[in-house]
């Protein structure tokens, strides 16, 4: 069968439940369950770490690269380094001159922690901003996956961004790839929230997944562009999550529902069909580097 489009899968490699948490949990658990899905599906994934993981995690890290997947950076400890796009209480961004300095430093510790030098980037949350695709230019990095389709709606496939706006075609060598969503919906969110896919292949299953992936995948064709499937994924889903309060003595987390609904088995089973699913739409895996090379 001939591919029809591409899929790259990023997996944020950070603490539990959202980064809300200091636990590593899914990355020294649901991490190697991830593996074994990708051998099973042929896939190849992008990687993505924040320092702090890397540095706590060597062992997973190595397990990672042994695997054969592209080892990506994720900011140092998960901090807001581009443009907030929704309120999120005590998350405000860095500031600008901050940026190059933490991206530095993660890079220098996921490097160290894998034995191989990131090229690809995501901003958590997917906040990425100008200045961090400025910074990400300057440092070399040839892609950067953080753009979420769900909020600008303007960008269906890769492309080099513009030094003065990330989100508008330019000059820039980098490689902005967007991470899709379901742009023929109907949206009743002021943020568009609800045309997103995360976490959609746990909470709703595979099949409403696929269902989503190709009204993406025909939207795109019928511009006449290859369509570029990026999701972003975590290791803590393919691990059980605490569904209750998390107690840190000042104060305790409670993650809303849909947050940590079907962590572990049925995530595991969910995303091992969608991914079976997806190439027998005609997809084909790709790291963020590899699509990068291309444009």
């Amino acid at each position: 069968m001939e591919s029809k489009f591409d899929i790259v899968l990023g997996i944020d490699m950070e603490t539990d439940v959202g980064s809300f948490t200091d636990m590593y949990e899914g990355v020294q658990h649901g991490t190697y369950r991830l593996l074994d899905i990708m051998e099973k599906n042929g896939a190849k994934a992008t990687y993505f770490w924040t320092g702090h993981a890397a540095t706590n995690n060597k062992s997973v890290v190595k397990s990672v690269v042994e695997a054969g997947h592209e080892i990506g950076c994720h900011s140092l400890v998960h901090e807001t380094l581009g443009d907030a796009i929704f309120p999120l209480p005590n998350n405000w961004p860095v500031c600008d001159f901050e940026v190059e300095g933490r991206i530095k430093e993660a890079t220098r510790q996921v490097t160290e922690a894998s034995g191989v030098k990131p090229s690809s980037f995501r901003c958590p949350r997917l906040w990425g901003s100008t200045k961090v695709v400025q910074v990400l230019e300057s440092l070399g990095f040839k892609a950067d996956a953080s753009l979420p389709l769900y909020f600008y709606r303007n960008n269906i496939k890769p492309y080099h961004p513009a030094y003065e706006d990330w989100t508008k075609e330019g000059d820039l060598k980098i490689v902005e790839i967007p991470n899709f969503c379901d742009l023929a919906m109907e949206s009743n969110d002021p943020y568009q929230r609800d045309r997103d896919q995360w976490p959609l292949f746990r909470t709703k299953g595979a099949d409403y997944m696929i269902g989503r992936s190709a009204s993406f995948v025909d939207y795109v064709s019928q511009r006449g562009v290859r369509p570029v499937l990026c999701f972003y994924l975590h290791p803590w889903e393919f691990h059980p999550m605490p569904r209750g309060p998390i107690d840190y003595g000042e104060a305790s987390v409670k993650p809303l529902d849909f947050i940590t609904l079907n962590c572990g088995d049925v995530a595991c089973k969910e995303l091992d069909n969608m991914l079976a699913g997806l190439v027998k739409m005609g997809g084909t895996f790709k790291t963020a580097a590899m699509v990068a090379a291309e444009y």
